[in-house]
């Protein structure tokens, strides 16, 4: 009711509005109906009865006016009316005999059971819209007038007797059942444990009720969840159905938009499955999807997420070769990239277990992802080629499908079963275990991990082609001279007593590009022009997202990729900035 339109007299309607059916409880007022479930006038002693509601309310227009009781003027205005999501048709609403469910102590026992820690939601900051729509539950209408569902257990006799009936019960003669259905979500909210043999305490109700974690959307949080809730305390004397809520956010369109069959937004799964594979919709889908957020679909993602399964697969072809009968269990290291690449693996594994643990199954995705394409493929595949080591090349492919299967389940089991070295499958092997390494050794490759990156920055810069790289006192250097020029693709690694060139902007490093003092000027001519250049890209970026239209109108995959760009032109700042610091 908007008090500031109108004319202060305002219409009571008892039986065919909500708001009015809730006024007319509160004091009294009579609920008379004025038209069938066909939407058709009927028992209000007029002219009118027999008449379609649109029909007749143009005819009553009419009549008021021919009794001087209705002006003429019209006044266009945007009015409230609910409509069929499926059809289109106008909603009337009608007062009619339904079937509900007293709602009230089972919605306390399910707020109760989140309130005590009984039951944890994850993210927790979800537990407010869980009490907030547990707390205020109305007594809850189950039945429908459908003709697909559970059909409601109640029978009439003929002299006007109800009786509620068993699944082993059988109804008098003559007897008949009420044609109306269950709610879905009545149904649903019996999943828990009926489909585990209830009410039977079978050996499946015993196992896996309650069950450990509930995985869903956030938007079927009240729809579904909360009615499980409430079954499954009341069924199961007082046990919850499950002890954690895991609630993620929905998938949308590329536009933020709901997907929809009727907007015709909807992505077919099967069609991304067929194109890029299971596994690559799979990671893709999980991408960068924060807890109980929305995110828009990113077919990008489901192709960076098709490249990794085509990265997990060209390793194992790459390392397949070298390592023999090898199994992987005890890997024995001998280089520095060897205790490194164990170094970052048991990381990973320590990451990944957390943010499982926590329910953070983007963030577990993107170590794995982020592991195994840049410091095994890039790096650790690449010094490997120098001094093969059959024993931790095949630890490290079978920790890559290990941590990789969760996400990627499909190609990792593929791999697993093709080395035909293993006598179960992936999915049935342990999670990778603690594994001994050198921290001295593994910091040493990082020291040379961050001079060759340098190198390769810098090489890229300069005109001639490959470069040269010159070192003063150095031992770390010395002693991998080879490493260094493979893996920063220089002309040759040498020592010299008094090194001069272009200086390598790294902590602790003694190491210069062989360049001449002309192109040297040019270089930090280069640099000056590039950090202005930058400069001027994030302040153009930094203004995009500063502005609010821009962040709440674009796609929200197109600001994504903004944030994205400004990161990246930040980080490059940062290392103009330290090269041009060092000229």
């Amino acid at each position: 009711i908007y008090p500031e339109f109108g004319t202060g007299a305002v219409k009571v309607t008892a039986a065919h509005d909500p708001n009015d059916f809730e006024m007319a409880v509160r004091h009294g007022v009579p609920m008379i109906i004025i038209m069938n479930e066909h939407g058709v006038m009927e028992g209000t002693g007029t002219k009118f009865d027999g008449m379609d509601r649109f029909d007749a309310r143009r005819a009553v227009v009419e009549e008021l006016r021919k009794d001087g009781l209705l002006g003429w003027e019209k006044r266009p205005y945007s009015h409230s009316v609910g409509h069929c999501s499926r059809c289109q048709t106008i909603v009337e609403p009608r007062l009619s005999l339904q079937w509900f469910v007293k709602v009230a102590p089972l919605a306390k026992a399910a707020g109760d059971a989140v309130r005590s820690g009984k039951v944890k939601i994850s993210p927790t900051e979800m537990e407010p819209r869980y009490f907030e729509w547990v707390d205020g539950m109305h007594d809850w209408c189950i039945s429908r007038q459908l003709w697909w569902g559970h059909r409601i257990p109640v029978w009439y006799g003929p002299d006007g007797e109800v009786k509620v009936l068993g699944p082993d019960e059988v109804a008098p003669a003559g007897w008949l059942q009420d044609e109306d259905v269950l709610d879905t979500w009545f149904s649903s909210a019996l999943w828990p444990f009926s489909t585990l043999g209830w009410p039977d305490n079978t050996d499946d109700l015993k196992k896996f009720y309650p069950n450990s974690v509930l995985v869903t959307g956030y938007d079927i949080l009240f729809f579904w969840v909360a009615r499980m809730m409430i079954f499954g305390l009341f069924a199961m004397d007082g046990k919850q159905p499950f002890d954690t809520i895991v609630l993620h956010g929905l998938v949308r369109d590329k536009f933020g938009k709901k997907m929809s069959k009727s907007k015709g937004n909807v992505v077919d799964p099967l069609e991304f499955m067929d194109k890029y594979g299971s596994d690559a919709l799979r990671l893709g889908i999980i991408a960068k999807r924060s807890a109980g957020q929305n995110q828009a679909f990113s077919t990008a993602s489901v192709v960076a997420g098709r490249n990794f399964c085509n990265k997990l697969w060209n390793m194992a072809r790459f390392i397949e070769p070298h390592i023999n009968e090898q199994t992987g269990e005890s890997p024995e290291p001998k280089t520095i990239a060897d205790h490194w690449v164990i170094a970052r693996l048991v990381a990973a594994r320590e990451a990944v277990e957390s943010h499982l643990e926590g329910y953070r199954f983007a963030e577990a995705s993107d170590t794995v992802y982020h592991t195994v394409w840049n410091d095994v493929a890039d790096w650790y595949l690449e010094a490997s080629k120098l001094e093969p080591n059959p024993s931790v090349l095949a630890w490290v492919l079978e920790t890559c499908l290990k941590l990789a299967h969760p996400f990627a389940p499909f190609v990792t089991e593929a791999i697993w079963t093709t080395l035909e070295r293993h006598t179960t499958p992936l999915i049935s092997t342990s999670w990778p275990a603690t594994t001994e390494f050198n921290e001295i050794a593994s910091s040493e490759f990082e020291q040379l991990r961050s001079l060759i990156t340098e190198a390769r920055f810098v090489a890229t810069e300069l005109p001639g082609g490959k470069q040269t790289l010159v070192y003063g006192a150095d031992s770390l250097i010395a002693d991998n001279e080879e490493l260094v020029a493979r893996l920063a693709r220089l002309a040759a690694v040498r020592h010299t007593d008094q090194p001069k060139g272009l200086r390598l902007a790294v902590p602790n490093r003694e190491a210069w590009l062989e360049v001449t003092e002309e192109v040297l000027y040019e270089h930090q001519s280069k640099l000056e022009t590039r950090l202005g250049e930058t400069k001027a890209r994030i302040s153009s970026l930094r203004a995009r997202l500063d502005n609010p239209r821009y962040v709440e109108q674009a796609p929200p995959a197109v600001v994504e990729e903004t944030r994205s760009q400004l990161e990246e032109q930040e980080a490059l700042i940062a290392r103009l900035s330290k090269e041009l610091e060092v000229l």
